[in-house]
């Protein structure tokens, strides 16, 4: 039979994780920094997920695929290693699929001389939580999610000096909750910044917001409905005249898609406004500043 299945590129896929919360039938995850079908049985191929990559690594291909086929999928999945197949295993016991599971399981438990990890791992998956194993990123894989450890800059406070002042100049500022029509955005400096910046960085305040720069804040990679951002970004340069964006973005890879959807509303509206990139380290520290 026909089937239009999502396919991946390995090479062009920097992990971002964008197209994950836009796969309806949760059959994307990101393993090891890299988008991965984990269930080819929930994948519909209606693409949702096309859109939302800004690498242009996922496409449709349709191709003759016999009836499903889950002995079969689950010993391809062996070769991408522990972390895809523990995924797919999850997938199945969370969506009910027990009779499924149950043809998985017992293929591993038949092949579990050649297999990359133990049955006794499979089992605690299934049966006691996630298998203990040394961590090397998040649960996801995601690269950006990896705990680090590290000192902070150990600068003084001198107590003196009292509370910083606040610069922000608006409210609501998370993008979903903003008004592209409102007055104080007309001809204004726009700040567009990832989540974790402000926590990031020290300064954030007198260095990005200081002289009444206006701030919209947004999660490239776990917020909902991004289009609706790339609309507002781009009301905001056609109709409030934005004189400026400096967008605002973490080092780790998802927080680019913050950088692609700004991209995207310039190349959508009718006007050019300058943007400005800056790109701050998870220790705090400035890597990169310039106009794009």
């Amino acid at each position: 039979m026909l089937r239009e299945i999502v396919k991946i590129d390995e090479e062009k896929c920097n992990g971002c994780g964008l197209c994950v919360p836009n796969c309806h039938e949760g059959a994307l995850q990101i393993i090891d920094g890299k988008a991965r079908l984990i269930s080819e049985l929930m994948c519909d191929g209606l693409g949702a997920c096309l859109g939302h990559c800004p690498e242009g690594a996922i496409t449709i291909e349709k191709r003759e695929a016999e009836a499903y086929d889950e002995k079969l999928v689950i010993q391809q999945m062996v070769k991408s290693g522990r972390n895809v197949v523990f995924a797919h295993l999850k997938h199945l016991q969370d969506h009910g699929e027990t009779e499924y599971l149950q043809q998985a399981t017992t293929w591993l438990k038949a092949n579990r001389e050649s297999l990359p990890f133990s049955i006794k791992e499979v089992h605690e998956l299934l049966h006691g939580g996630t298998p203990k194993q040394e961590p090397q990123g998040s649960a996801c894989g995601c690269a950006g999610s990896a705990p680090v450890s590290f000192t902070s800059a150990g600068l003084k406070i001198d107590e003196k000096v009292g509370e910083q002042p606040s610069e922000l100049t608006q409210w609501p500022v998370q993008m979903h909750l903003i008004n592209p029509a409102a007055s104080y955005f007309i001809g204004a400096d726009l700040v567009v910044a990832a989540d974790c910046t402000a926590f990031a960085y020290g300064g954030f305040h007198q260095k990005f917001l200081r002289g009444g720069k206006k701030l919209v804040i947004a999660c490239p990679k776990l917020d909902q409905g991004k289009n609706i951002y790339v609309e507002k970004l781009t009301q905001l340069i056609d109709q409030a005249k934005v004189n400026t964006i400096t967008t605002l973005i973490m080092e780790v890879p998802c927080c680019g898609g913050l950088s692609q959807m700004v991209q995207m509303a310039s190349q959508m509206a009718s006007r050019k406004v300058p943007v400005k990139e800056i790109v701050i380290g998870i220790r705090g520290n400035i890597l990169s500043e310039e106009w794009v």
